[in-house]
């Protein structure tokens, strides 16, 4: 028998024993009371805080939204699958937060930020980003004074939208309010070409997976989702996970912000967000208020919204900015905005409604979409005399400042007169002026889906129209005159546009644009 030397036992032992933990880890359990609807009622997480995640066995998990005197309720991310009663329950200690990174751009990815489009998982280096998150305080802002260029004649020339600024489309179904969105995504193609991308997250909440899928096919027809991520949380996805998707939306462009660069975020559409959010609230046993949303749909929109922002341009400010996420640390850099878009769908053009006048008090102007405008044929069917921007003029090009200054005036006073011209008497020269020239204007204003125009050729048309120099070209072939004038230019003239794009308008460039159009309109002289 082989002698056993004390010495190697000890020292067999101790390198058994250096890995032990002499103090005991102690994790806080819960059991599960009651599960059902995508709610879990769990006892014994006394510790557990608002806002926590929480896990089950089998891996899935949830976050606590109610705190009980003696149980908590939390919402499941995903479906419950095996989970019964008297399932244990242990708290992460985390919040809740999603894996963002550069590689995130061009994919399609679900609330919990995993990819759904097929591509396999996401690559390179990825940063938490929490879902919920305090929104910059008001030293890291900055105003809204640079133009985020949406390619649609309408609302760049009358209801512009400034980088940092958060801009309401609101109307019926049915109207085109997702084709705004969608071109203005298109839009930045421009920059993207240009080396400075506006990264745009479209969060979709509770729509068909089918129209989702048409919406990724027109972005990647129009090359714009090598800039794009889309955010998914289709109508057959749990509510918990439709009303976290605009969260998990903004903590992608947070990203893109806080790194010093633009973004544009459109939540499509917040209206079913707040369904989702009640829903959600009456299994949790929570009150009801008005129309049966809990008291506070309103905090859960203007914590969303606030986050849009356009942050301090000084590097030292912004790294200094409350609620970093500890990923962002040291990577922070100044001048980053994001710019919202949210959505609200109105039932029969009824704006008063809560959920419609909650978010109109929260934005920073509505672009308000009319059936009969829509059914008339004008479309984009913007109601330019409902529609504002609360940022204006500040987030305009100095040129098509100039140009469109009177053209909300013109339009205004053209649907007022054009309801007595129905009535067929007799009509001053001057309201028959105005007339012309609405017409013209309205035609001008028509705009085909997914074909946004550059700012300068938006400005070189609207100087047309604003001057009155149309009146002898037929309302019926504004657009054929459009489409040549634009094309004459682009061959003969485009100093000239790179002026207007540079912000220039002065006596050389009127003069141009001026001839050009009279040479053309005589053409089209009946």
């Amino acid at each position: 028998m082989a002698e056993v030397k004390p010495a190697e036992v000890s020292a067999i032992l101790r390198e058994q024993l250096a890995g032990f933990k002499s103090e005991a880890e102690l994790e806080e359990v819960g059991t599960v009371l009651q599960i059902g609807d995508g709610i879990a009622r769990i006892y014994g997480l006394s510790n557990v805080q608002s806002g926590e995640l929480v896990e089950f066995e089998s891996g899935l998990q949830a976050i606590v939204l109610n705190l009980e005197e003696d149980n908590v309720g939390a919402v499941l991310l995903g479906p419950a699958g095996n989970i019964k009663e008297g399932a244990t329950v242990k708290r992460t200690g985390k919040i809740a937060s999603i894996k963002v990174g550069e590689e995130i751009v061009g994919r399609v990815v679900n609330t919990l930020g995993l990819p759904i489009d097929g591509k396999g998982p996401i690559g390179g280096e990825l940063f938490d980003m929490p879902l919920e998150r305090k929104a910059p305080g008001v030293i890291y802002r900055q105003p809204v004074a640079e133009p985020m260029q949406t390619g649609i004649k309408a609302i760049d020339s009358m209801i512009p939208v400034g980088r940092g600024q958060r801009e309401l489309i609101i109307g019926d179904r049915q109207t085109g309010k997702t084709t705004v969105a969608i071109d203005t995504i298109i839009n930045q193609k421009e920059f993207y070409d240009r080396g400075e991308p506006v990264y745009c997250i479209y969060v979709a909440i509770g729509q068909k997976a089918s129209t989702v899928a048409g919406i990724v096919q027109v972005l990647e027809k129009a090359g714009a989702m090598a800039y794009t991520t889309i955010v998914a949380a289709n109508a057959s996805d749990p509510s918990p996970m439709q009303f976290y998707a605009p969260f998990a939306g903004a903590a992608v462009g947070e990203y893109f912000r806080d790194t010093g660069r633009p973004g544009l975020i459109v939540y499509d559409d917040l209206s079913k967000q707040a369904v989702a959010y009640r829903e959600v609230s009456l299994l949790l046993r929570r009150p009801p208020g008005r129309e049966a949303y809990p008291g506070d749909v309103f905090f859960l929109h203007s914590r969303l919204l606030e986050r849009a922002a356009k942050v301090n341009s000084s590097d030292a400010i912004a790294q200094d900015m409350n609620d970093l996420p500890e990923s962002l640390k040291g990577k922070v850099k100044g001048g980053g905005s994001l710019t919202a878009l949210p959505i609200i769908e109105t039932q029969a053009s009824d704006v008063s409604a809560y959920i419609p006048t909650n978010v109109i008090s929260i934005t920073d102007g509505q672009i308000f979409l009319e059936p009969n405008l829509f059914l008339a044929g004008v479309r984009p069917a913007i109601n330019v005399g409902i529609s504002v921007s609360r940022v204006g003029g500040n987030a305009q090009i100095k040129s098509m400042k100039k140009v469109s200054g009177t053209l909300k005036l013109d339009q205004a006073q053209y649907r007022e007169l054009e309801a007595f011209a129905k009535f067929g008497s007799d009509l001053d020269a001057a309201t028959m002026g105005i007339l012309e020239k609405g017409k013209r204007n309205v035609e001008i204003l028509k705009q085909g889906q997914n074909a946004p125009l550059s700012v300068e050729k938006q400005t070189a048309i609207i100087f047309c129209g604003s001057k009155g120099i149309l009146r002898d070209v037929p309302v019926n072939r504004i657009k054929e005159f459009e489409a040549e004038y634009l094309g004459l230019l682009e061959a003969q003239h485009q100093e000239i546009l790179d002026g207007l794009r540079a912000g220039k308008l002065d006596d050389n460039i009127t003069g141009t644009l001026e001839k050009v159009c009279l040479n053309l309109a005589a053409k089209y002289k009946a």
